[in-house]
């Protein structure tokens, strides 16, 4: 029997009651620029609420969007609430709550890449808080804005004395920047930006988003090798075989087309999200969880990665989506969506396999894989573990069509259904136990799921950054470092495709798990994709 049976995971002690109600951000004003945004309107909005829902907002909380159509405040307030009503999250919004968030709701119209503009917030936060004490006005600044918009915002912000440098993190009031990605095109903006920022804030006061790591399963990951004795002790090269990191998206470009063609897989998807994930799994425990003794060590994993390119070596592949199926649905190619050129070369689909070069994961290759109309929506972390290097005589032959026992795997899964699973290998009840011809045995996955386990709806992966943002909790962002040792390993990958256009592009049907170059990735080392 190959088929693999399920067996459920559920918490030993009490469940919810030892579910803690978290605290309270600090008083402050969210100065949130782009507020008439796609991100604004689809997961910021939404989180802002749902953190007053659960009371997570102080009292002296408010919400100032800025952009450039001339609203008022109850033109924008209609705004925030349309959207709160429209989110694919929400089939309804409690009415009480919106109206105790409400009033604390405000808008000023400004071009931000004017100095001038600027004055406009300055009247308007003046205002907002006049009524609150000095220590409590605090500020948060949140970049919801297109790239071009980054420099002329960090210029204008203490130029204004919106925000000033802070070099002692225990300054009230404080200042707060979050920064969407893309952190710079390549390595040489990316360094260019981080000086220009670092160069006018302090590096505590910057607040690089990747929405991946406020989930909870990311978050988890630590926990769950430091709290357990039987995985730390086999999470290295002895032990495990080989990781593989897939982040796969059923939508195609969704209109951003024109931003796509620029982008391309890798700079949408690797050098921020998958990076990310490969540092959390791969990282030496830090000596504590500070902020930065975790982003230490995520940074030496970085550091440690091989080239991707090494003379004509290229561990990677790419491809582009052709017209498919999903979901019973016929869709278009990449080459067919709004404002892509024609004869497009751009990736939306890449794999890559990398190495680690340090004493833990040294040999043990990490396969990457992202893309575009793909199978399914679908982002997990697979660690499968050597086949036992010993077995009872006779287990070999186990069932008809199975060579041997299959590899023990340790799948996290961060979306959707966020949770744990263990696939083991077990025994049929009433068969022999000597493993003969006709007798069964079988892969058996025990899985674990917050909302079977604990009974709750995790929060979005907005709610939870924000409201870290909001008590000084720097632990799920990213450092400049972190962000520059990122475009070190995928900038000789996107040079060296540049320079070496493919005769002619590889396609994978929309629909499927990707290109038949992917597949050849893995099986050059006896491996293949999972596929969920």
């Amino acid at each position: 029997m190959s088929s693999t049976l399920s067996i459920r995971a559920v918490p030993s002690g009490p469940p919810p009651a030892s579910i803690r109600r978290r605290q309270y951000g600090d008083p402050c004003t969210m100065v949130l620029f782009g507020a008439t945004g796609d991100l604004a309107r689809k997961k910021l909005f939404l989180s802002v609420f749902d953190l007053e829902k659960k009371r997570l907002l102080h009292k002296n909380f408010f919400l100032l969007g800025v952009d450039r159509q001339p609203l008022t405040d109850g033109a924008f307030r209609d705004l925030v609430r349309e959207a709160l009503y429209q989110s694919s999250d929400r089939k309804f919004i409690d009415e009480d709550v919106w109206h105790n968030l409400r009033g604390r709701v405000f808008y000023a119209p400004a071009d931000l890449t004017q100095p001038e503009g600027y004055g406009a917030i300055v009247e308007r936060l003046a205002a907002i808080e006049r009524d609150v004490g000095e220590a409590e006005a605090n500020r948060l600044f949140y970049f919801a804005v297109p790239p071009f918009l980054f420099e002329p915002i960090v210029r204008n912000l203490p130029a204004s004395g919106l925000a000033p440098r802070l070099d002692d993190p225990t300054t009230r009031p404080w200042r707060r920047l979050v920064v969407e990605k893309p952190f710079g095109h390549d390595l040489k903006t990316a360094l260019a930006l981080n000086a220009l920022v670092l160069e006018t804030f302090a590096e505590h006061q910057v607040y690089r988003i990747d929405h991946y790591l406020g989930k909870e399963t990311v978050q988890n990951m630590l926990v769950f090798r430091s709290g357990n004795a039987i995985f730390e002790p086999l999470w290295n090269r002895q032990h495990i075989s080989h990781v593989q990191i897939t982040a796969a998206e059923e939508v195609g470009v969704e209109g951003r087309g024109q931003y796509y063609e620029r982008a391309g897989v890798v700079r949408d998807m690797f050098q921020n999200h998958l990076l990310q994930l490969l540092a959390l799994t791969a990282m030496e425990l830090p000596t504590t969880l500070s902020p930065n003794d975790v982003r230490d060590e995520k940074v030496k994993v970085l550091r440690a990665i091989r080239p991707l390119v090494a003379g004509e070596r290229v561990s990677a592949v790419r491809a582009q989506y052709a017209p498919g199926v999903v979901r019973g649905k016929a869709v278009p190619g990449y080459r067919d969506e709004p404002h892509v050129a024609p004869d497009s070369t751009t990736p939306t689909y890449a794999a890559l396999r990398v190495l680690i070069d340090n004493g833990r994961w040294r040999g043990v290759p990490f396969y990457l894989r992202s893309g575009k109309r793909m199978a399914k929506r679908l982002t997990e972390i697979a660690v499968t573990f050597h086949v036992p290097p010993y077995l009872m005589e006779g287990v070999v032959g186990l069932a008809p069509g199975r060579q041997g026992v299959a590899p023990n795997v340790l799948i996290f899964r961060i979306q959707p259904d966020e949770g744990i699973t263990l696939r083991f290998e077990a025994k049929v009840p009433g068969t022999a136990l000597a493993l003969t011809e006709g007798s069964e045995a079988t892969s058996v996955d025990m899985d674990f799921t917050y909302d079977d386990a604990f009974g709750v709806h995790l929060p979005p992966a907005y709610e939870t950054l924000l409201l870290d943002v909001m008590l000084g909790d720097a632990t799920l962002f990213t450092r400049s470092d972190e962000v520059s040792f990122g475009w070190h390993v995928t900038d000789p990958l996107l040079d060296h495709w540049e320079s070496h256009p493919p005769e002619r592009v590889e396609t994978y049907a929309a629909g499927t798990w990707g290109p038949a170059s992917a597949d050849a990735l893995l099986q050059q080392d006896g491996f293949r994709w999972r596929e969920p």
